[in-house]
């Protein structure tokens, strides 16, 4: 789902960039409203727990993966402007330092799952009351609307898609909103076990915070031994529309990949490289999140 850079053309990933900025700034205006300081922790756990889950691909069929984005399930936890502003930290991140995503594409990667696939999968859990068909509609059209959108930018940018390459992809859209759209349901089914009322108000104490805490580290260090080596819907789109060696990397890092290039052993390389970078979108949040919270007691 991450489109790297290489893909789009100049125009439409300026436009983009355009768009995502100023809307981002918005909604953290918007948060610093809705402000509440025991949601700090929450914005910092969930974001690793995100980003580790993320990292996992399993098989989607067709020789194709799939992995949870987690729009939606931010936006059921957090709420959606909160969600924006965490999904944000966690596609920069992995755009600057796992190189997964491109830096000039990254305002399109924020517009089709930070903003759009986090307010399209809002949508449905509210007018549901948070309901599971609730929550499963909100991952399914989350990550439907993220991939259409990221389809449809490809489509701009003149990469040619004859009819059957285009019902191929649609079709892959529709098992991996159905796969989002599950995940999404059962992590949230599974916190409000946990801890009663917290789709209502989540304020998360106690045990689903330090539970969904250490499934993310679990996720984070141990994750890649289960994952897939099939490329995603994007991935798999690009080598049949030919533009896979289109990709251009305009940064190093020592994580790309999500393996630290400093450790030969790949038992080592992956942990260090997936337990860094819930570390580093851990403190973006918390600093994010804080800094949003002063701005709001200061009544900016």
């Amino acid at each position: 789902m991450h489109i790297p850079d290489g893909y789009l053309s100049t125009k439409v990933w300026i436009a983009t960039d355009l768009v995502a900025a100023p809307a981002v700034v918005l909604l953290a205006r918007r948060a610093q409203a809705k402000f509440d300081h025991h949601r700090i922790p929450l914005l910092g756990v969930m974001g690793a727990f995100v980003f580790a889950a993320q990292m996992i691909n399993f098989p989607a069929g067709n020789g194709t993966s799939s992995h949870l984005v987690g729009a939606a399930l931010l936006g059921c936890l957090l709420g959606p402007s909160a969600a924006v502003i965490v999904m944000t930290a966690i596609l920069a991140t992995q755009a600057l330092l796992f190189q997964d995503g491109g830096v000039l594409a990254l305002g399109a990667n924020i517009f089709n799952m930070a903003i759009a696939g986090v307010f399209a999968g809002y949508l449905p859990f509210a007018l549901l009351k948070g309901s599971r068909l609730g929550l499963f509609l909100a991952g399914f059209f989350s990550l439907l609307t993220a991939a259409v959108l990221a389809l449809s930018e490809l489509l701009i940018s003149g990469v040619a898609m004859p009819p059957a390459m285009l019902s191929i992809s649609f079709a892959w859209f529709l098992v991996s909103a159905a796969i989002e759209g599950a995940l999404t349901m059962s992590v949230a089914v599974a916190l409000e076990r946990i801890q009663p009322g917290c789709l209502r108000k989540p304020e998360f104490a106690g045990r689903a915070w330090v539970t969904t805490g250490a499934v993310a580290l679990l996720l984070g260090a141990f994750g890649w031994l289960v994952a897939s080596d099939h490329p995603d819907g994007l991935e798999a789109l690009a080598l049949r529309a030919g533009i896979s060696g289109r990709i251009t990397s305009l940064i190093a890092s020592p994580f790309g990949d999500y393996q630290a290039s400093f450790l030969a052993d790949p038992w080592l390389s992956r942990p260090v490289a997936g337990l860094a970078g819930m570390v580093v979108i851990y403190i973006a949040c918390l600093a994010i999140s804080r800094g949003i919270g002063a701005t709001s007691r200061e009544g900016v």
